[in-house]
C-alpha cells in the first residue's frame, strides 16, 4: 500500500489511523532512551546549558512547540528552562540565508548560540535536509551533544548525531505526529528529573560582572592627594 493512497474500501481517516497505529507501537520500545534523554536536558539545564533546536517546516513548528514547554512548562509551575528555537530568529534567519546561503542558517546559530555541553536536538522526517546536516557538523566542531528524530533509520542525520530516535514509517506525516509524542514525553521526563538537578547544584554565589567597580565613603579626616593645592588665607 502505497503511503498515504486509502486501500480499496477504507477512508483516508482509517488510512491515516492505520499507519499511525503500526509506527506507535514500536515507539514504546523508546521509553528508556526518552527517559535517559529527560534525565540528562534536566542536568545540563540546571547547570545553566541551552537546548537549541532546530527543523524545516513541520518539524520547524514541532521544534518551537517543544522550546515552547521548556521555556513555559509542560505541567507544573517550575523555573524557565534555556531553550531556542533556530528558525523562530527570523530576521537572523533571512540575514544568514542571504548572506551565506541556506544551508548554513542553522549551523551558523550553533555556532553563535552553543556552548560545550549544551545540546542540539534536530528534527527531520527524511534526516537527509543539508541544512541540518551542516548544523549536526557544527555542533561536534563546537562540542554540542547531537540527538536527531527523524524518520526510518539508517539516514544520514541519524549517523551523524550522538544519538537520535527514529520513527519506522514511510509517512512522512505520521513521522511528524510521533515526533510530537516524543517531544511531550521527553519534557515530562525533563520535569521529572528537574527538582534532583536543582538539588545537585552548587549554592549560587553573587553574580559577577566583567568590571567591578567599589564604591567606599569618603574618609573626611584624611586631605585628599588628587585635590588641587590651596592659596592659602581665608576664603
Amino acid at each position: 500500500m502505497t503511503a498515504g493512497t486509502p486501500a480499496a474500501g477504507a477512508t483516508v481517516l482509517e488510512d491515516h489511523l492505520s499507519l499511525l497505529a503500526a509506527a506507535l507501537l514500536p515507539l514504546r520500545e523508546a521509553e528508556q532512551m526518552l527517559a535517559r534523554w529527560g534525565a540528562e536536558l534536566a542536568q545540563r539545564l540546571a547547570a545553566g546549558g541551552r537546548l537549541l533546536v532546530a527543523g524545516n517546516g513541520g518539524s520547524a513548528a514541532e521544534a518551537q512547540h517543544l522550546t515552547a514547554e521548556l521555556v513555559g512548562k509542560l505541567r507544573h509551575d517550575r523555573q524557565p528552562l534555556s531553550a531556542i528555537a533556530l528558525h523562530a530568529e527570523t530576521s537572523a534567519l533571512s540575514a544568514i540565508a542571504n548572506d551565506y546561503g541556506y544551508d548554513e542558517t542553522f549551523a551558523r546559530q550553533v555556532r553563535a548560540h552553543g556552548r560545550p555541553h549544551d545540546i542540539l536536538l534536530l528534527l527531520s522526517t527524511s534526516g537527509t535536509s543539508t541544512n541540518l546536516l551542516t548544523a549536526a557538523h557544527a555542533a561536534h566542531q563546537t562540542g554540542l551533544r547531537c540527538w536527531a528524530f527523524t524518520g526510518p533509520a539508517p539516514n544520514p542525520l541519524a549517523d551523524l548525531c550522538h544519538e537520535h530516535l527514529a520513527i519506522d514509517s514511510p509517512d512522512g506525516q505520521v513521522v511528524q505526529e510521533l515526533h510530537l509524542v516524543a517531544s511531550h514525553v521527553l519534557c515530562e521526563y525533563v520535569e521529572l528529573a528537574l527538582p534532583a538537578a536543582l538539588a545537585a547544584q552548587p549554592a549560587a554565589g553573587p553574580v559577577r560582572a566583567g568590571v567591578e567597580v567599589v564604591l567606599t565613603e569618603p574618609d573626611l579626616t584624611e586631605p585628599d592627594p588628587t585635590a588641587p593645592a590651596g592659596r592659602g588665607g581665608p576664603a
